[in-house]
């Protein structure tokens, strides 16, 4: 089964720096196959027995911070997941550029009392919509002043994510 593995926080403003090739090697060392990178930012597609993404979550970041002593928040996706959320794109045609697309990546589903809060703090050109454990952001006016930029998410709602633009999104379902 093809997986995607979604690291948060690697190579982003000079945090976390791991070199792509040395994760891979890790990937490679948990007896995962044709593990293949995409851009510097975390983003690894592997093959693996079926099991569950929370087990694979716990071996990744187990190795990862084995290997380079960081604690690495992963989330994992089955390739079909991420062509899902391709499909389900709320704002399909509403947009002008890919890069007022946005996903977060959940852990686990929000729960409804958070969903409230996130959706009232949102003001207009902004949008969100969440789906199960990911997030669609429309935001027109870039990241920077967007609840995303303003770190919302994670400080007020202790909501563990990853993010991804909606380019490397549609990447990903080609790894």
């Amino acid at each position: 089964m093809r997986y995607i593995a979604l690291l948060r926080g690697i190579n982003v403003g000079g945090n976390t720096m791991i070199k792509m090739s040395e994760l891979k090697a890790v990937f490679e060392q948990l007896g995962l196959e044709n593990v293949a990178t995409y851009i510097n930012s975390g983003n690894i597609a592997f093959d693996s027995k079926a099991v569950p993404e929370a087990s694979l979550v716990i071996s990744i970041q187990e190795a990862i911070s084995k290997a380079f002593g960081r604690d690495i928040s992963t989330m994992v996706r089955e390739r079909e997941d991420i062509e899902r959320i391709l499909a389900s794109n709320p704002f399909t045609g509403q947009y002008e550029s890919h890069k007022e697309m946005h996903v977060l990546f959940l852990k686990e589903e929000m729960p409804a009392d958070k969903q409230q809060q996130l959706l009232a703090a949102v003001y207009p050109p902004e949008r969100l919509e969440v789906k199960g454990r990911e997030i669609y952001c429309h935001l027109p006016m870039g990241v920077a002043d967007s609840l995303l930029g303003k770190r919302y998410i994670e400080q007020k709602l202790k909501v563990v994510y990853t993010g991804r633009n909606w380019r490397t999104v549609e990447k990903l379902a080609l790894l």
